[in-house]
């Protein structure tokens, strides 16, 4: 039986519940909570009117979600299906759609259970869970998840160690264990995908439309950076695109036999590639000593990042990023700056940006905005929800 208890917040926090929010936040509580993670959070106001009923699951971006405004729905196996379901058919597109084999299919807070995502992959499903108290949840959401759909097998990532990272485990589920890379397709385009092989799949979902936009409007003919590359996606689109040449750099040093990999697969000649494993910021030092510009960069960090001689923080240092990465375009080139910090919203960003072209004396226009693709659903309600932003920057 799920431990319940009833939690008094202010006002602060009661008036973010009335428009819908269903962040449960730490300092918006009355007292600090005494029971497990999981544990499900009556949520009252100071007069003890009925405001909500949510779980307790500590992650950064507070102390839990609002699951139901309907202090007579029980939250068990049910209550998930039901969500799962209604997540399920604004997606029926994508399941259609032949083109395209992996996106995302439930979305936290913005289905309706804030801590618990989960991911498709050309049959198979992959949850990530955001904190001990989504968790405790696990054995209704699988059950669940069988319920309402055919799955081959099922993989999840525990995202809830120190500081919200993920844990080393085996994370396959059930069903049947996937034989990997498994590969899936994004509008047409191949990308080799694992997982059970750490955090990462091998490629970030949330920027398809992104990728999508650099292949089919702005890659043919130019050569292309790609900075903080991971394992190249946004290479190979721009190689499919036409590009002339890419250029991928990135620190790890898996993300060289990895990059090889998602441009084979696509029957793309590596050699003719350059694949660089080094610190993005050196890079940039190199490539102005050796006089090297590009017509198309992309700028796509982690939120943080730490090398030997080098701590990243977007909402620090994105603005001198910005400024090498102008040092190194070309004259009318095009800068694609993007974030998935969730610290500072597309107004800090914007600002953020334009600070380095002001220093660079370099005069510059949006040709493109992009947020979440349609599959990452956000509550409108919650805006915070939709953290990606991405800005096509044209130099003038």
């Amino acid at each position: 039986m799920r431990n319940e208890l009833t939690v008094t917040v202010k006002d602060t926090l009661r008036n973010e519940l009335a428009k819908g929010s269903p962040l449960v936040t730490k300092d918006g509580l009355m007292n600090d909570i005494d029971a497990p993670e999981g544990s499900l959070l009556r949520l009252v106001d100071k007069d003890g009117e009925y405001l909500g009923t949510g779980y307790y699951g500590e992650q950064n971006k507070g102390a839990g979600w609002v699951l139901t405004r309907n202090q007579d729905e029980a939250v068990g196996q049910a209550f998930i299906e039901r969500k799962l379901e209604l997540a399920f058919s604004r997606r029926e597109k994508f399941f259609n759609n032949p083109n395209t084999t992996a996106f995302r299919v439930f979305n936290g807070e913005g289905d309706g259970f804030g801590g618990l995502t989960i991911d498709y992959y050309a049959g198979f499903y992959l949850l990530s869970w955001y904190s001990e108290g989504v968790y405790s949840f696990r054995e209704d959401v699988v059950a669940a998840l069988k319920n309402v759909v055919e799955c081959i097998g099922i993989y999840e990532k525990k995202r809830f160690d120190t500081k919200g990272q993920y844990i080393e485990d085996d994370d396959f589920v059930s069903g049947e264990r996937g034989e990997f890379p498994l590969i899936v397709q994004e509008n047409g385009v191949n990308y080799a995908v694992y997982l059970n092989d750490g955090a990462m799949t091998g490629i970030f979902l949330d920027q398809r439309d992104v990728r999508q936009a650099i292949r089919t409007k702005y890659a043919d003919g130019k050569t292309v950076l790609n900075t903080f590359s991971y394992t190249g996606a946004f290479s190979v689109a721009a190689a499919l695109g036409g590009a002339d040449k890419t250029t991928s750099v990135d620190l790890a040093k898996r993300s060289s036999a990895k990059t090889i990999e998602q441009f084979s697969i696509n029957g793309i000649d590596f050699d003719e590639q350059d694949i660089l494993v080094m610190d993005v910021f050196n890079y940039f030092k190199y490539a102005k000593r050796k006089n090297l510009s590009f017509d198309v960069v992309v700028l796509d960090p982690p939120s943080f990042a730490r090398s030997k001689k080098h701590v990243f923080s977007a909402a620090k240092d994105y603005t001198n990023l910005m400024k090498e990465s102008i040092d190194i375009t070309e004259p009318g080139g095009l800068i694609v700056a993007s974030t998935n910090s969730a610290s500072f919203n597309m107004k800090k960003f914007t600002q953020m940006i334009d600070k380095a072209f002001k220093d660079r004396d370099q005069k510059y226009k949006v040709v493109e905005t992009y947020s979440l693709p349609a599959d990452f659903h956000v509550d409108r309600r919650f805006p915070e929800g939709d953290y990606l932003k991405v800005l096509f920057l044209r130099l003038l």
